[in-house]
C-alpha cells in the first residue's frame, strides 16, 4: 500500500491528497510535525533529501515533489483521468502546472508565513532563527529574507500582485469552460485548488471579487467529493487562531519518531 508522508495544512500535501482521492487510491497517511522537526530527521531526509513535504512511498520507492507525485499517480492509475487524451490537451495542462509552480505557489508563501507563522518565528532570537534556517536544504535563503519573523511589505506587495495576476489569468481561461482547459477537470485545476484555499483562509478572497467565473470554479471545486476528503478537519487554517505549534499538539504528532501507526484515509 502507498504511504504518504505529509502535513495536514501543507498546500503541497493537500494537492497530493486531492489527487489520491480523485483516483480512489487507498493509502496510509503519515502526518509529520513541522514543529517537532520531523521533516528534518535523518530518517525522513533519507526519503526526501530536500526536507520538504510531501513524499509518496510506493513499493518501497520514494517519489518526491508534489506535482511529480500527481503525474506519477496519473500514469499509475489512469482512470478516472486527470489528463486529456490528446497531446495538445496534455501540453496545456502541463503549461498551467509550470505556471502554478512558478507564480501562485511561490507567491502564496510570504503572506502565508506572515499570517500564520510570524509569532513562532519572531519568538526566536536571530541566532536561533538562523540556526534553524541553516538546517533547511531548500528553504534556507527564503527564511533568511524574514526580519523578526516576517517578510517586509515590499515582498508582500509583490506576492499580492502575482496572486492577482493568477486570478486574472484564471478568469480569462474560464471563458472557454467550467475548468481551466475546458470541459475536463484536470491536474491543472487540482494543483491550483490548495493555493486558492490558502488565499481564502488568510483573507485574500477579495482578490476575486470581480472574477465571477473564477468564483464559480472555486465553488465547483469545493463541491467535489475529494475536496472534503483532502481538506478534513484540521487541514484548513484560520489566521486569528492558528498556531503551527498548537495545531500539531492536538493528536496529530509525529509518526516517524513516535512509531504511531499510520492513519488510513481510503474513503
Amino acid at each position: 500500500m502507498m504511504e504518504l508522508y505529509n502535513s495536514a495544512f501543507s498546500t503541497c500535501s493537500q494537492k497530493v491528497r486531492l489527487c489520491l482521492y480523485e483516483k480512489g487510491i487507498v493509502f496510509n497517511e503519515r502526518q509529520l510535525s513541522f514543529a517537532k522537526g520531523d521533516h528534518l530527521t535523518p530518517k525522513y531526509l533519507a526519503l526526501n533529501p530536500n526536507g520538504v513535504l510531501p513524499t509518496l512511498v510506493h513499493e518501497g520507492v520514494p517519489i518526491t515533489d508534489s506535482s511529480v507525485i500527481c503525474e506519477y499517480l496519473e500514469e499509475l492509475v489512469p482512470s478516472p483521468p486527470l489528463m486529456p487524451a490528446k497531446a495538445v490537451g496534455r501540453a496545456k495542462v502541463r503549461a498551467w502546472m509550470r505556471y502554478i509552480e512558478e507564480v501562485p505557489t511561490s507567491a502564496i508563501r510570504p503572506p502565508s508565513f506572515n499570517s500564520l507563522f510570524s509569532d513562532a518565528n519572531g519568538a526566536l532570537d536571530r541566532e536561533a532563527f538562523e540556526a534553524h534556517a541553516a538546517r533547511l536544504p531548500l528553504r534556507k535563503h527564503f527564511y533568511l529574507k524574514m526580519k523578526s519573523g516576517r517578510f517586509d511589505q515590499t515582498m508582500i506587495e509583490a506576492s499580492l500582485e502575482q496572486l492577482a495576476q493568477n486570478v486574472s489569468r484564471m478568469e480569462r481561461a474560464l471563458e472557454d469552460g467550467p475548468w481551466l482547459i475546458g470541459d475536463m477537470f484536470t491536474l491543472a485545476d487540482l494543483i491550483m485548488i490548495p493555493v486558492i484555499v490558502r488565499m481564502e483562509d488568510i483573507g485574500l478572497a477579495y482578490i476575486w471579487n470581480c472574477a465571477p467565473r473564477m468564483a464559480d470554479w472555486f465553488a465547483r471545486a469545493k463541491a467535489r467529493p475529494s475536496f472534503a476528503q483532502a481538506f478534513y478537519p484540521g487541514a484548513r487554517v484560520v489566521p486569528s487562531s492558528f498556531s503551527i505549534w498548537a495545531s500539531e499538539g492536538l493528536g496529530i504528532g509525529s509518526e516517524i519518531s513516535s512509531g504511531v501507526p499510520p492513519i488510513p484515509r481510503s474513503e
